[in-house]
């Protein structure tokens, strides 16, 4: 027998296999559940996740194939449907219709919890102000597993997520984030995180930072040092692969000695005195004004060399 609103068998689906042992899972009521998979070990899904991972009618993932290894791990056969940045538009209002018709539906991301760094929250404010139940089931973070690694202040943290990819937008954005009291956390790339962490040197001092790489993973590992020792690390390095969070310490009680000359001779190597200028002010947070006189003494001292 089919149900319409499950589009799957009634009986044949509802299992999930843990330690070899087959278990029966109950369909949830109807509902959009926000579930959260693990970020790399598969062994940390919750028992409540696997639960309704395999209870429900639909579990709508970013990428089917990346699902599908941990649903496998499980034996949970229920169908998958993608949700993404690129087909979101049109595929929020297909999982709409499922849920007035009283499914019962899984939001997944790729890995850790979903509407962080995701399309998800447009879906779930859709499904709220439709009326539909919103049903979270929490467990994994990047966000939370690096900031218990990081050993820095948990108390209060700011969460970034991507810096711009271009440098003179990420040292502006980081100049607007140098003075929020709390820990920051983003998300960066291999390729990116030298660079990366050489702007967050020269916009926030000498603040000491971690590096968490690869969480819950084979090859986890978590670097900490100041900003300044970290970019020169992974600047004298191959790009680090796989996921990375970085966890930067708020400000300093004292203020920070920022070497606008330092930052001027390098900008100054790769752009116009106009554009250098701009770009560390923006970096530094010190007035336009006080760079450009800084550059143009510097511009005199070059000329001056080499007459």
């Amino acid at each position: 027998m089919q149900d319409v609103a499950r589009g799957q068998p009634d009986s044949a689906a509802r299992n999930y296999v843990l330690a070899g042992q087959a278990i029966a899972a109950t369909r949830p009521q109807p509902g959009l559940y926000v579930v959260a998979t693990p970020i790399g070990n598969l062994g940390d899904i919750t028992l409540r996740a696997l639960e309704v991972l395999a209870g429900v009618d639909l579990i709508a993932c970013e990428d089917t194939r990346v699902t599908r290894k941990l649903l496998d791990r499980y034996a949970i056969t229920v169908p998958l449907t993608p949700y993404h940045d690129h087909n979101a538009a049109v595929a929020r209002p297909k999982l709409l219709d499922r849920l007035k018709d009283g499914a019962a539906i899984a939001l997944v991301s790729d890995a850790g919890t979903p509407l962080v760094s995701d399309p998800g929250y447009k879906l779930v404010r859709a499904a709220r102000d439709a009326g539909h139940p919103v049903i979270p089931i929490p467990g994994s973070s990047a966000v939370l597993a690096a900031l218990a690694a990081a050993g820095l202040p948990t108390d209060r943290f700011f969460f970034e997520g991507f810096l711009p990819a271009k440098q003179g937008a990420r040292r502006t954005r980081i100049a607007e984030l140098a003075g929020i009291p709390a820990t920051l956390v983003l998300f960066e790339s291999g390729p990116r995180l030298a660079d990366t962490l050489h702007d967050l040197a020269a916009g926030l001092g000498a603040r000491e930072a971690a590096v968490c790489r690869e969480l819950t993973k084979l090859h986890e590992e978590v670097r900490r040092a100041d900003l300044a020792t970290l970019a020169r690390h992974y600047g004298d390095a191959d790009a680090p692969r796989g996921e990375i969070v970085l966890v930067v310490a708020p400000p300093l009680d004292t203020p920070v000695e920022v070497d606008v000359a330092a930052m001027l001779r390098e900008a100054l190597g790769h752009a116009s005195l106009k554009d250098a200028v701009a770009e560390v002010a923006a970096a530094s947070g010190v007035p336009r004004r006080e760079v450009y006189q800084q550059a143009l003494s510097l511009k005199a001292e070059r000329n001056d060399a080499t007459d």
